[in-house]
């Protein structure tokens, strides 16, 4: 249940809060997304919008793909994710989410993948304790035991060196220092899960209580009255 969008990892930087404190802050850029199909309880069982982010050649792009593309008047994306929830379910397929659905000092619950880390040994992977590191010492990194032979194989969930990282992660109750619209910038206390350029999704904090659903009129901005501001 939330409000959310997806974006890009930009890289953190620092700014000035009013009171003059340095912060330091994740820059996440959120393209508008496009909202590609609304998912009802009458049809499908549960209440979600699925949004697509980031355009891609349309040669790579298949004929079914294609064809869900269309039904939104738009170009395939090379990202498409699915938000649960009734807090987007008055926008309609083809409109777009951006980042004015977030306000300062929001609270938001960010998820991406970990930074991989290759395999491992058990120290670094499970920040285990060496062995004395002195000359004539014959257990330095090594694992050490691992429980009893009686079941005459490795017990499941054993602590032992293997794949780290590229993990699917979540960080909570992060704050939203600055929304910066004309960019499409979202400015994140903190630090924001994955490498330069993953994509993340920031939603609204599980913790922080329910949203009411959000009213389009209130963020979505036609063409009509783009072309009236501006003159």
């Amino acid at each position: 249940m939330a409000k959310g969008i997806l974006g890009t990892k930009v890289g953190m930087t620092q700014i000035f809060n009013e009171d003059g404190k340095l912060v330091p802050v994740t820059v996440v850029q959120c393209e508008p997304n496009v909202i590609l199909q609304k998912k009802t309880k009458e049809n499908d069982g549960y209440e979600a919008v699925q949004l697509g982010y980031k355009d891609k050649p349309e040669r790579l792009a298949n004929k079914p793909e294609r064809g869900h593309i269309s039904k939104a008047n738009s170009t395939p994306k090379r990202y498409v994710k699915e938000i649960a929830g009734e807090e987007l379910s008055n926008f309609e397929v083809g409109q777009e989410i951006r980042v004015n659905i977030f306000e300062d000092g929001e609270i938001v619950d960010v998820t991406g993948t970990s930074k991989g880390k290759g395999f491992q040994g058990n120290i670094k992977r499970h920040n285990h304790a060496r062995g004395p590191m002195s000359h004539g010492s014959d257990f330095h990194r090594r694992p050490g035991a691992i429980g009893t032979i009686n079941p005459n194989h490795v017990l499941k969930g054993t602590k032992l060196p293997g794949h780290m990282g590229h993990e699917t992660v979540t960080i909570q109750n992060l704050a939203v220092v600055k929304v910066d619209p004309e960019r499409n910038l979202l400015m994140i206390k903190g630090n924001v899960p994955g490498p330069k350029k993953g994509m993340v999704m920031v939603r609204n904090a599980v913790k922080s209580g329910t949203v009411e659903p959000l009213d389009p009129k209130n963020y979505v901005t036609n063409e009509e009255d783009s072309q009236e501001s501006a003159e």
